[in-house]
């Protein structure tokens, strides 16, 4: 597949001729890369296309999606151009791979979530679930952009009740505007700073599952 992202592709050991598949789109945080991601999606590969993707920006010692001017400020045009690019590569993989575009899923951490629930909020009604891990949502997303979710939109937030990068209340914040806009919200915090635990792996698994089914 042609585009400006390395990306790591897992799949299902046997694909079945004319079927169509679920697909997850995974996205690290700052400083990370596609590879750190997989340990947090192993086993699912048996139902989901998985794209994990890397930033495109170097950031020692790995990469990241967009520059930040402050606490929590991304720059706005390379915000702008990495969602830009990020949503083509999601229609360019739908073309390109027997995905099913009623179940498209998108999974991020940090950087990574940001970016999960701005485009399942913005990316014209084809994102069916947002797994969003310690992030937030920039002030210009919600002022700025033209929100248009899809109606069957699901989102699992995740915060850590001791985050030092991203306030709890970040998280709050994300809850209460998805939760406005009629959207269905599972929100769990953990005992945490800003990583993903354990008991976040699981619950963030049996979610995607359950909502699959749904």
């Amino acid at each position: 597949m042609e585009t400006t992202f390395t990306y790591e592709l897992r799949q299902p050991k046997n694909i079945e001729e004319r079927k169509k598949y679920p697909a997850l789109f995974v996205m690290h945080g700052m400083g990370s890369n596609e590879q750190n991601m997989l340990q947090l999606v192993d086993g699912l590969e048996e139902t989901f296309f998985i794209f994990s993707v890397r930033g495109h920006l170097p950031q020692p010692p790995g990469y990241a999606y967009f520059t930040i001017q402050g606490f929590g400020k991304p720059h706005r045009e390379v915000f702008d151009n990495t969602v830009e690019k990020l949503t083509a590569f999601i229609d360019t993989a739908i073309i390109e791979y027997p995905l099913d575009e009623s179940s498209i899923y998108l999974l991020g951490f940090s950087q990574g979530a940001i970016l999960g629930m701005t485009i399942g909020l913005t990316f014209n009604h084809k994102i069916k679930g947002v797994v969003a891990l310690s992030g937030y949502l920039p002030h210009f997303v919600k002022e700025q952009y033209s929100i248009k979710p899809s109606e069957k939109l699901s989102v699992f937030i995740s915060h850590g009740e001791l985050d030092p990068i991203f306030p709890l209340a970040w998280g709050s914040a994300n809850v209460e505007f998805f939760k406005q806009l009629g959207t269905d919200v599972t929100f769990k915090t953990y005992t945490e700073g800003h990583t993903v635990s354990a008991e976040n792996h699981r619950d963030f698994h049996e979610w995607l599952l359950d909502d699959l089914a749904q």
